[in-house]
Protein backbone atom coordinates (compact mmCIF):
# COMPACT_ATOMS: atom_id res chain seq x y z
CA UNK A 1 0.00 0.00 0.00
CA UNK A 2 2.36 2.50 1.08
CA UNK A 3 4.35 1.97 -2.24
CA UNK A 4 1.36 2.30 -4.25
CA UNK A 5 0.57 5.67 -2.40
CA UNK A 6 4.27 6.80 -2.58
CA UNK A 7 3.69 5.89 -6.95
CA UNK A 8 0.71 8.16 -6.53
CA UNK A 9 2.28 11.30 -4.79
CA UNK A 10 5.21 11.33 -7.27
CA UNK A 11 3.36 10.97 -10.46
CA UNK A 12 1.05 13.40 -9.23
CA UNK A 13 3.96 16.01 -8.51
CA UNK A 14 5.69 15.58 -11.73
CA UNK A 15 2.84 16.31 -13.83
CA UNK A 16 2.72 19.17 -11.66
CA UNK A 17 5.83 19.90 -12.09
CA UNK A 18 5.78 19.30 -15.74
CA UNK A 19 2.73 21.71 -16.56
CA UNK A 20 4.50 24.39 -14.21
CA UNK A 21 7.49 24.22 -16.71
CA UNK A 22 5.38 24.20 -19.42
CA UNK A 23 3.64 27.40 -18.31
CA UNK A 24 7.20 28.75 -17.70
CA UNK A 25 8.01 28.22 -21.32
CA UNK A 26 5.43 29.72 -22.52
CA UNK A 27 5.62 32.92 -19.90
CA UNK A 28 9.32 33.51 -20.89
CA UNK A 29 8.43 32.85 -24.72
CA UNK A 30 5.56 35.30 -24.30
CA UNK A 31 7.97 38.12 -22.40
CA UNK A 32 10.46 37.78 -25.05
CA UNK A 33 8.05 38.84 -27.41
CA UNK A 34 6.48 41.73 -25.70
CA UNK A 35 9.82 42.94 -24.39
CA UNK A 36 11.21 43.07 -27.81
CA UNK A 37 8.00 45.15 -28.82
CA UNK A 38 8.27 47.65 -25.36
CA UNK A 39 12.16 47.69 -25.56
CA UNK A 40 12.13 48.36 -29.85
CA UNK A 41 14.43 45.89 -30.70
CA UNK A 42 15.14 45.29 -34.04
CA UNK A 43 17.45 43.15 -36.56
CA UNK A 44 17.43 40.65 -34.26
CA UNK A 45 15.95 36.95 -34.67
CA UNK A 46 14.36 35.42 -31.67
CA UNK A 47 14.67 31.85 -30.78
CA UNK A 48 11.67 31.14 -32.53
CA UNK A 49 12.68 32.66 -35.24
CA UNK A 50 15.65 30.77 -35.72
CA UNK A 51 13.70 27.56 -35.28
CA UNK A 52 11.83 28.28 -38.56
CA UNK A 53 14.62 29.01 -40.57
CA UNK A 54 14.88 32.75 -40.58
CA UNK A 55 18.18 34.58 -41.65
CA UNK A 56 18.72 38.34 -41.24
CA UNK A 57 19.17 40.14 -44.47
CA UNK A 58 20.55 42.73 -42.58
CA UNK A 59 22.44 43.16 -39.39
CA UNK A 60 21.51 46.66 -38.11
CA UNK A 61 25.18 47.52 -38.01
CA UNK A 62 26.47 47.09 -41.72
CA UNK A 63 25.54 46.44 -44.99
CA UNK A 64 27.28 42.91 -44.80
CA UNK A 65 25.16 41.03 -48.04
CA UNK A 66 24.30 44.13 -50.25
CA UNK A 67 26.10 45.33 -52.74
CA UNK A 68 25.51 48.61 -55.08
CA UNK A 69 23.68 47.29 -58.16
CA UNK A 70 26.27 46.59 -60.90
CA UNK A 71 28.78 48.42 -58.67
CA UNK A 72 29.49 46.86 -55.59
CA UNK A 73 33.13 48.93 -54.77
CA UNK A 74 31.26 52.61 -54.98
CA UNK A 75 31.20 54.39 -51.85
CA UNK A 76 26.89 54.84 -52.46
CA UNK A 77 24.25 56.30 -50.87
CA UNK A 78 23.13 53.69 -48.79
CA UNK A 79 24.14 53.81 -45.44
CA UNK A 80 23.53 52.36 -41.65
CA UNK A 81 22.04 55.12 -39.35
CA UNK A 82 20.69 54.20 -35.65
CA UNK A 83 20.33 50.66 -37.01
CA UNK A 84 18.21 51.47 -40.28
CA UNK A 85 19.43 50.92 -43.50
CA UNK A 86 19.25 54.74 -45.18
CA UNK A 87 19.17 55.84 -48.47
CA UNK A 88 21.30 59.28 -48.53
CA UNK A 89 19.71 61.59 -50.74
CA UNK A 90 21.64 64.71 -49.77
CA UNK A 91 25.46 64.03 -50.52
CA UNK A 92 26.07 64.45 -54.09
CA UNK A 93 29.37 62.89 -54.41
CA UNK A 94 27.94 59.45 -53.57
CA UNK A 95 26.86 56.96 -56.11
CA UNK A 96 23.43 56.47 -56.26
CA UNK A 97 21.54 53.24 -57.97
CA UNK A 98 19.56 50.28 -56.03
CA UNK A 99 21.43 48.33 -53.52
CA UNK A 100 20.86 44.20 -54.38
CA UNK A 101 21.14 41.15 -52.03
CA UNK A 102 24.55 39.51 -52.77
CA UNK A 103 23.16 36.46 -53.01
CA UNK A 104 19.82 35.01 -54.93
CA UNK A 105 16.88 33.34 -53.76
CA UNK A 106 13.82 31.25 -55.46
CA UNK A 107 11.47 30.22 -52.67
CA UNK A 108 11.30 32.21 -49.33
CA UNK A 109 9.20 34.42 -47.20
CA UNK A 110 10.74 38.33 -47.01
CA UNK A 111 9.79 40.26 -44.30
CA UNK A 112 10.85 43.97 -43.68
CA UNK A 113 9.85 47.17 -42.36
CA UNK A 114 10.26 50.50 -44.09
CA UNK A 115 8.98 54.19 -43.74
CA UNK A 116 9.29 56.90 -46.62
CA UNK A 117 9.21 60.95 -47.04
CA UNK A 118 6.26 62.02 -47.61
CA UNK A 119 6.39 62.37 -51.32
CA UNK A 120 9.20 59.90 -51.77
CA UNK A 121 8.87 56.98 -53.91
CA UNK A 122 10.96 53.13 -53.58
CA UNK A 123 10.25 49.65 -53.94
CA UNK A 124 11.29 46.44 -53.71
CA UNK A 125 12.42 44.42 -56.30
CA UNK A 126 12.51 40.56 -57.16
CA UNK A 127 14.07 38.10 -58.98
CA UNK A 128 16.68 40.25 -60.08
CA UNK A 129 19.21 39.34 -62.84
CA UNK A 130 22.43 41.59 -62.44
CA UNK A 131 23.60 41.39 -65.65
CA UNK A 132 26.43 43.70 -67.65
CA UNK A 133 23.65 44.72 -70.02
CA UNK A 134 20.92 45.30 -67.71
CA UNK A 135 21.42 48.63 -66.38
CA UNK A 136 18.94 48.52 -63.78
CA UNK A 137 16.97 46.65 -61.38
CA UNK A 138 14.10 47.37 -62.29
CA UNK A 139 14.54 46.16 -66.07
CA UNK A 140 14.60 42.70 -64.57
CA UNK A 141 12.78 42.55 -61.52
CA UNK A 142 8.99 43.32 -61.03
CA UNK A 143 8.58 45.41 -58.04
CA UNK A 144 6.81 45.74 -54.23
CA UNK A 145 5.74 49.32 -54.67
CA UNK A 146 6.89 51.88 -51.75
CA UNK A 147 5.34 54.92 -51.94
CA UNK A 148 4.76 58.12 -50.00
CA UNK A 149 1.30 59.38 -49.57
CA UNK A 150 2.24 62.73 -50.71
CA UNK A 151 3.41 61.44 -53.81
CA UNK A 152 1.43 62.94 -56.90
CA UNK A 153 1.00 58.69 -57.95
CA UNK A 154 -0.88 57.86 -54.51
CA UNK A 155 -3.95 57.82 -55.65
CA UNK A 156 -3.03 55.90 -59.06
CA UNK A 157 -4.65 51.90 -58.45
CA UNK A 158 -2.08 50.33 -60.32
CA UNK A 159 0.78 51.90 -58.37
CA UNK A 160 -0.20 52.45 -54.75
CA UNK A 161 1.60 50.58 -52.07
CA UNK A 162 1.85 47.34 -52.01
CA UNK A 163 1.02 46.72 -55.69
CA UNK A 164 2.78 44.50 -57.76
CA UNK A 165 3.75 47.93 -59.77
CA UNK A 166 1.46 49.04 -63.26
CA UNK A 167 0.31 45.44 -63.10
CA UNK A 168 -2.25 44.99 -60.76
CA UNK A 169 -4.12 47.79 -58.00
CA UNK A 170 -4.11 46.68 -54.33
CA UNK A 171 -6.23 43.21 -54.01
CA UNK A 172 -7.56 44.90 -51.08
CA UNK A 173 -7.43 48.15 -50.20
CA UNK A 174 -4.88 49.17 -47.26
CA UNK A 175 -3.34 52.43 -46.04
CA UNK A 176 0.25 53.42 -45.11
CA UNK A 177 1.69 54.96 -41.83
CA UNK A 178 2.56 57.99 -43.35
CA UNK A 179 5.62 59.16 -41.28
CA UNK A 180 5.88 55.68 -39.40
CA UNK A 181 6.72 52.50 -40.22
CA UNK A 182 5.09 49.88 -42.45
CA UNK A 183 5.21 45.85 -42.98
CA UNK A 184 5.73 44.50 -46.10
CA UNK A 185 5.74 40.72 -46.67
CA UNK A 186 6.84 38.72 -49.78
CA UNK A 187 5.97 35.29 -50.45
CA UNK A 188 7.27 33.15 -53.81
CA UNK A 189 7.02 29.71 -54.43
CA UNK A 190 7.76 27.79 -57.49
CA UNK A 191 7.18 31.32 -59.33
CA UNK A 192 3.72 32.24 -57.59
CA UNK A 193 3.95 35.11 -55.53
CA UNK A 194 2.18 37.29 -52.73
CA UNK A 195 2.44 40.57 -51.53
CA UNK A 196 1.46 41.89 -47.98
CA UNK A 197 1.35 45.64 -46.52
CA UNK A 198 0.76 45.76 -43.25
CA UNK A 199 -0.68 42.56 -42.81
CA UNK A 200 -3.15 43.09 -45.72
CA UNK A 201 -2.71 41.10 -49.24
CA UNK A 202 -2.19 43.26 -51.72
CA UNK A 203 -1.06 41.49 -54.78
CA UNK A 204 -0.57 37.86 -56.41
CA UNK A 205 0.73 36.66 -59.58
CA UNK A 206 2.11 33.68 -60.82
CA UNK A 207 5.07 34.68 -63.03
CA UNK A 208 4.77 31.37 -64.82
CA UNK A 209 1.24 31.61 -66.09
CA UNK A 210 0.06 32.80 -69.81
CA UNK A 211 -1.81 35.74 -67.70
CA UNK A 212 1.85 37.09 -66.49
CA UNK A 213 3.64 36.58 -69.73
CA UNK A 214 0.55 38.82 -71.72
CA UNK A 215 0.17 41.76 -68.79
CA UNK A 216 4.18 41.90 -69.72
CA UNK A 217 3.65 42.02 -73.29
CA UNK A 218 0.88 44.66 -73.12
CA UNK A 219 3.09 46.66 -70.79
CA UNK A 220 6.17 49.19 -71.49
CA UNK A 221 8.29 46.62 -69.54
CA UNK A 222 8.10 44.54 -73.14
CA UNK A 223 11.36 46.59 -74.60
CA UNK A 224 13.52 44.74 -71.71
CA UNK A 225 13.81 41.21 -72.52
CA UNK A 226 14.80 39.99 -69.03
CA UNK A 227 11.73 41.66 -67.73
CA UNK A 228 9.40 38.96 -65.32
CA UNK A 229 11.40 36.06 -66.52
CA UNK A 230 13.16 34.45 -63.75
CA UNK A 231 11.56 33.12 -60.69
CA UNK A 232 14.78 33.25 -59.28
CA UNK A 233 16.98 36.00 -58.57
CA UNK A 234 18.68 38.78 -56.46
CA UNK A 235 15.93 41.45 -54.28
CA UNK A 236 16.74 44.69 -54.58
CA UNK A 237 15.88 48.06 -52.99
CA UNK A 238 15.08 50.68 -55.28
CA UNK A 239 16.61 54.29 -54.36
CA UNK A 240 14.40 57.08 -56.15
CA UNK A 241 15.35 60.43 -55.44
CA UNK A 242 14.15 61.04 -51.85
CA UNK A 243 15.42 59.72 -48.25
CA UNK A 244 13.64 55.81 -47.41
CA UNK A 245 14.52 53.68 -44.47
CA UNK A 246 14.42 50.44 -43.85
CA UNK A 247 15.25 47.76 -40.49
CA UNK A 248 13.78 44.45 -39.62
CA UNK A 249 14.85 42.40 -43.04
CA UNK A 250 14.35 38.72 -42.57
CA UNK A 251 14.26 36.14 -45.02
CA UNK A 252 13.05 33.01 -44.25
CA UNK A 253 13.84 30.34 -47.42
CA UNK A 254 11.01 27.76 -48.07
CA UNK A 255 13.16 24.27 -49.28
Amino acid sequence: MYTKVTGCILAILLSVSCKQEKKKEESETWRTKKAAVENATHNQLLDVEKKEGWKLLFDGQTMKGWHLYNDPGANSVWEVVDGELHSNTNDESLTAGDLVTDQSYENYELTLEWRIAGNGNSGVFINVQELPNVPTAWQSGPEYQILGADHMDYDVPEKRPGCLYVFQPQQNKVEINQGGWNKTKIVQEDGKIEFYLNGVLTASQDFTSPDWKERVAGSHFSKYPEFGKATKGKIALQYWYFETWFRNIKIRELR
